[in-house]
């Protein structure tokens, strides 16, 4: 099958399917730490809970380099150049292997320094420190995953990351119980065996996913291919990856900043928000899914420049997003304390836990805003207007607007929810604005590149 005849079978549902179960495990895979640590001890959630607020960052900073590649690949393949989406593919895996290692080692050095900065109770430094060292210590490994994902997906292959995925999610679960309750007669290491057995985990599911590489695109690399960079595809990478990474990494930062709004409200408030937060991503999978598809979709036609269709496949997307999205949040609304109930029996997270879950029903309609059209502006190659939005109205709504309703107006977890909910409709709005002005359609990437 030739590569032309193999993209035009692509469809919106053919690539969402795989990705939404794979979205779906890798939620499961972090909240079956969770989970299974929540009957091991509650101090044990709150601070993996902060640990993963800081090991998001380092996803960030991954995830800039994967989101160029799906942008690149896509386009290229969307014109027929083969050869340079492949080249993009060999930079990809260089500049995240580089950039991975480096922070790997950084936050091992200054894991303890970083956890007091959040303003972390101190009867939970302990267990912090030892998880986010561990798993942030080895997080280059979870970085060239998320390249040679990115790879696959641009070519089409959703499938094969979301069987990786379900292998990589059984062998965690079955770390996770060996290693945290000590079975089989070994030591029960709680919080330290969970680290342990994400780490293993995504080891193996790293030899696997370069063997499919291998294995789908003929493709390898040796040492000498790493240190070959080519200027332009590395320039183009950075391109759209450092506005994408000043974005995700504004929106994390600002949620570390809300994250230490709630610890002033109290210990039990920051277990409440990581149990509620854990339901919410379940509800956000089918716009992320939805998304994600739909940035390989448009970055096809936007290679091939088929504007027309880019812009009715966004909306389209945009509508199914928000349908889909509402219909989750109601649905989680009702069963709110029997999910909640999954991981705690304390009265008072279950109340206060199920009145946030009512309010996502406003909150999810405007993310599937932000998640469907940034993803489509930055498949289109307008990556620099959803990065000033987003840092404007994270810093200008959702943190002071946190602050003055959760703290100083004395709401909790309320407030905090209300100024969320605040931050994704205004920049979802923007974003339905700069779609509908098709001021995108000038923003074409590899048409820059051929001309380099």
């Amino acid at each position: 099958m030739s590569l032309e005849s193999k993209n035009r079978k692509l469809t919106l549902f053919a690539l969402t399917w795989p990705i939404f179960i794979e979205q779906f495990l890798h939620m499961l895979m972090g909240n079956a730490d969770t989970l299974m640590l929540s009957q091991y001890s509650d101090n044990s959630v709150a601070a993996v809970g902060v640990s993963n607020q800081i090991l998001f960052l380092l996803i960030v900073m991954f995830g800039f380099i994967a989101t160029g590649t799906t942008i690149l690949i896509t386009q290229y393949l969307g014109a027929n150049n083969v050869k340079d989406a492949k080249a993009v593919s060999t930079v990809s895996i260089s500049a995240n292997l580089i950039i991975s290692l480096i922070l790997s080692v950084a936050i091992v050095i200054a894991s303890e320094d970083i956890l007091l900065l959040m303003n972390l109770p101190v009867e939970l430094l302990p267990e912090a420190s030892a998880y986010l060292k561990i798993v942030g210590g080895f997080s280059f490994i979870q970085a060239l995953i998320m390249t040679v994902s990115a790879i696959l997906k641009s070519y089409g292959y959703t499938k094969d990351t979301m069987f990786l995925t379900i292998g990589m999610n059984l062998l965690n679960i079955i770390g996770n119980y060996v290693l945290i309750f000590g079975a089989f007669g070994l030591p029960s290491l709680g919080v330290q065996g969970a680290a342990i057995s994400t780490v293993i985990s995504r080891a193996i599911a790293l030899v696997i996913i370069f063997y499919i590489l291998k294995k789908r695109l003929y493709f390898t690399i040796n040492l000498k291919d790493l240190f070959k960079m080519p200027v332009h595809h590395l320039k183009n990478l950075l391109g759209i990856g450092i506005p994408t990474a000043g974005e995700q990494l504004s929106y994390n930062t600002s949620q570390m900043a809300i994250t230490f709004f709630i610890t002033m409200i109290g210990t039990e408030a920051l277990t409440t928000r990581v149990y509620t937060q854990n339901l919410m991503m379940f509800m956000m999978l089918f716009s992320i899914a939805i998304s994600q598809g739909t940035q390989i979709l448009i970055g096809y036609l936007i290679g091939a420049k088929e504007f027309d269709s880019a812009y009715k496949r966004a909306m389209k997307s945009l509508y199914y997003g928000i349908a889909i999205s509402i219909l989750m949040a109601v649905l989680f609304s009702i069963f709110s304390e029997t999910l909640l109930g999954i991981f705690t029996s304390n009265e008072r997270i279950l109340e206060v836990g199920a009145v946030l879950v009512l309010l996502t029903i406003i909150l999810e309609p405007g993310r599937s805003f932000n998640m469907v059209l940034i993803g489509s502006l930055r498949a289109a190659g307008d990556i620099r207007f959803p990065t000033y939005v987003g840092i404007l109205a994270m810093w200008g709504i959702a943190v002071p607007v946190a602050y003055t309703l959760g703290i100083h107006f004395e709401l909790g977890l309320v407030g905090v929810w209300l100024a969320f909910i605040a931050d994704e409709w205004v920049r979802g709005i923007i974003m339905l604005y700069r779609w509908r002005s098709r001021a995108w359609e000038s923003k074409r990437i590899v048409q820059k590149a051929v001309a380099s």
